[in-house]
């Protein structure tokens, strides 16, 4: 196809704007303050912006191992921090700053256990005792699950996870490998190579994920060369290489659990995993959970995400969207803006406290702090649940609109 004289004009612009630039992609930060701190944990609060009140019950964006917290601020424009601190939505991030050899004895059970909990006390708190609506990306997805479970005391209004696969043995990635997995007897190669040199370094994932998406990889450069004229597109292909480009080593032994349960043993495939002499079982979340599902994901395709659903007997709500969008695109793609986001507007709304708790929740007291904020939203889906579920459905409702389906019409709304 011959370009038009205008997409010629804005090809050169583009390509001279990088070339005198740097690049087309505003990839400036959201201002933040961090508020809390310790092993692997940081959380931070983003800073509301001039003329913009902060209302409402917080969100605590979850990041997973390995990946940088870009990934819910990857530019502007196609930031979901942004989204919601322009919106006067009090915005929370906890990240795990960089792992090095030393952290290699840390498992799974550090984030579960310590990390999360920790963190969704401490941004109640700090946001006046209000109860928070948690939201965990990929890996961060599993690990809030699991903190769920294992905290029902923890104050959560919701939790929503994205692109979180359950059911490993529905990954094709996965698939194919499965039966040389078991080879070795759990002394194969891949266990020596992780011990001996304390986890997964940071080369080793970046290269996987970009391996999950070897497609796009290997017609990159075409893509490019075709939409030169394209500067939105442009700037998320440059945010995604600089996301890509920081990603994160594993910790040894949490590289080992996830290798060993996950990828081997697809452990959560029926809904409880053991740590030491307890089992936490995803049954005993109580909140309304929120699922989605990436219609191009090739790191957590739908079945994969969508076998939590069964899972959830104990939730007050739960709710499935299949969204366009890969891995990361389902999360701040360009096509996310007008699609998870919408849906993540709405939840949050569906299932806020009207109004704020009591007297601000003290930091020094996290133990009193989990025992006065949990009481009242504790009580508050339960009588949602069952006030929703004497009345039909209406288009409005999240998971019912077909013009916010995509890519299966199993995206519907699960109302018990």
């Amino acid at each position: 196809m011959i370009p038009k004289p205008d997409q010629v004009a804005a090809a050169a612009s583009n390509v001279a704007h990088k070339l005198l630039y740097g690049g087309l992609a505003d990839l400036r930060p959201m201002p933040r303050t961090l508020i809390d701190d310790g092993t692997l944990r940081e959380v931070y609060h983003y800073r509301p912006q001039a003329k913009v009140q902060e209302q409402g019950d917080p969100v605590l964006l979850v990041t997973p191992l390995a990946a940088p917290a870009l990934c819910y601020d990857l530019r502007r424009g196609c930031s979901l921090v942004e989204h919601f601190v322009t919106g006067g939505r009090p915005t929370y991030l906890v990240e795990y700053g960089e792992v090095s050899f030393k952290d290699r004895a840390l498992g799974m059970e550090h984030w579960i256990e310590e990390v999360l909990p920790l963190a969704i006390r401490e941004v109640s708190g700090h946001a006046g005792g209000r109860p928070v609506h948690v939201i965990g990306w990929s890996l961060g997805g599993i690990f809030s699950l699991l903190a769920a479970a294992d905290g029902p005391d923890l104050p959560i209004a919701s939790l929503t996870v994205v692109g979180s696969p359950i059911d490993v043995s529905l990954v094709p990635l996965v698939a194919p490998l499965r039966p040389l997995l078991n080879l070795g007897k759990g002394r194969g190669p891949i266990t020596r190579g992780y011990r001996a040199i304390g986890g997964a370094p940071k080369p080793l994932v970046k290269w996987a994920f970009q391996l999950s998406s070897f497609q796009k990889l290997v017609t990159k450069p075409l893509a490019l060369a075709t939409h030169l004229d394209d500067a939105d597109f442009l700037a998320q292909i440059e945010a995604v290489d600089r996301f890509t480009a920081n990603m994160i080593a594993y910790p040894g032994r949490t590289f080992g659990q996830l290798y060993h349960r996950f990828v081997k043993g697809n452990a959560l495939v029926t809904g409880s995993i053991d740590f030491g002499d307890r089992t936490i079982s995803i049954a005993d979340i109580k909140a309304p959970v929120l699922v989605f599902a990436g219609a191009s994901d090739g790191i957590a395709p739908v079945p994969a995400v969508k076998a939590v659903v069964p899972l959830l007997t104990g939730a007050a709500d739960v709710r499935f969207e299949i969204v366009p969008g890969g891995h990361l695109g389902m999360l701040t793609g360009r096509a996310a803006r007008g699609s998870t986001w919408r849906v993540l507007d709405e939840w949050i709304s569906q299932w806020s406290t009207a109004e704020p708790s009591a007297a601000p929740v003290s930091k020094a007291a996290p133990e009193d702090a989990a025992a006065s904020t949990v009481k009242k939203p504790a009580k508050k889906p339960a009588a949602r649940s069952a006030k929703k579920a004497a009345k039909k459905p209406t288009a409005d409702e999240i998971g019912t609109n077909p013009d916010r389906r995509h890519g299966s019409g199993s995206s519907r709304s699960l109302l018990r």
